[in-house]
Order: C-alpha cells, then sequence, then structure tokens
C-alpha cells in the first residue's frame, strides 16, 4: 500500500471521529493529515511528510484556536435569542407578589415572572430578559 493511501485513510478516519464527537479540532488535524498525503503524492520522504502533518495540524489547531479567542462568548443558552425566543418580547405584570415573583398570562399560558433588575417592583409593560426553566426573568421597559 502506498503511503499516501496510509495517509488519506488516517485523514478519512479523523474526519470520520470528527462527525461523531462533533469537535472541529480533529478536523484541522484531519487538514495537516491530508496535507501530508500531498507531499507524500508529491515524492517527499517519510520523515518530510512527517513534519508537513505535524506543522499543518498543528498551524491549523493553533489558527482555530487563535480565531476563537478573537470572537466574542455566546450568551447562556436562556438569555441568548438565537435559542430562546422569549428573550426580548413584552409581558404586561398586573401585580407583585410579596416575595418579588408574579404571575402573567404569556403564549395562552400563566408564567412565573421575577424582575432581574431588584429594584422597585413596578407593574406595566416588562421586557423578557431570560427564561430559567419555567420562569420568566424580566426588566421593567
Amino acid at each position: 500500500m502506498a503511503e499516501s493511501t496510509i495517509w488519506w485513510l488516517l485523514a478519512g478516519t479523523a474526519i470520520g471521529i470528527e462527525l461523531v464527537t462533533g469537535t472541529l479540532y480533529l478536523l484541522m488535524l484531519a487538514i495537516g493529515l491530508a496535507a501530508a498525503a500531498l507531499s507524500a503524492h508529491l515524492g517527499a520522504s517519510t520523515v518530510v511528510q512527517l513534519v508537513v502533518a505535524a506543522f499543518v495540524g498543528a498551524g491549523t489547531v493553533m489558527g482555530w484556536r487563535s480565531y476563537r479567542k478573537t470572537q466574542p462568548l455566546d450568551a447562556p443558552a436562556g438569555a441568548n435569542r438565537d435559542v430562546n425566543l422569549d428573550v426580548g418580547e413584552t409581558v404586561q405584570v398586573d401585580a407583585w407578589n410579596p416575595d418579588g415573583t408574579a404571575s402573567v398570562k404569556y403564549r395562552g399560558a400563566q408564567w412565573a415572572v421575577s424582575n432581574v433588575s431588584g429594584g422597585s417592583l413596578a407593574t406595566g409593560p416588562h421586557q423578557v430578559v431570560e427564561v430559567v426553566g419555567s420562569r420568566l426573568m424580566v426588566r421593567k421597559l
């Protein structure tokens, strides 16, 4: 079996494992393995192929890691509008309970509501800031 075939099989295995686990780092390492396969096609020695696999794989991993560090962190799922469409919606609070909670009708059901600002509990329209379980965390508009 040719050396390039072994590199391609290793790259395919890494991609298969990446698809199962969902980690992007294995895909970066698979790029390094594919680069080693290409160097084998070009007639490079085994040592050069190993060096190419190591440098390209490590370089892509470090490049992806540095790229991810420059990106802003995602909000938690309960406060992320992309995950939970209730975030940002408006509810009408008619009365607050003595414990700082309220019950509002929202989307055809009764929901428990808590105030996130910690200030005075005013009635009126409030914006949903986060969803924690079945409780809406709101702030006064």
